[in-house]
């Protein structure tokens, strides 16, 4: 995975059960991988996993 992407406009969503106190995980979907980040510190590199990683951590979840 490229760890030199330019993530400036990436599509940064967060989950709709996120509340408003501005503590959330945030994802960008890539072709390669899904990065993620802190929303309280988005300057600092994102960590990124393949798809089919994350795929895995979200059925975990369920």
């Amino acid at each position: 995975m490229g760890t030199n992407q330019d993530l400036t406009g990436a599509p940064w969503r967060k989950s709709s059960y996120s509340g408003t106190s501005g503590e959330c995980v945030e994802m960008a979907p890539f072709p390669t991988h899904i990065a993620i980040r802190d929303s309280k510190t988005p300057s600092l590199p994102p960590l990124r996993v393949t798809p089919a990683t994350f795929t895995a951590f979200l059925n975990s979840l369920r």
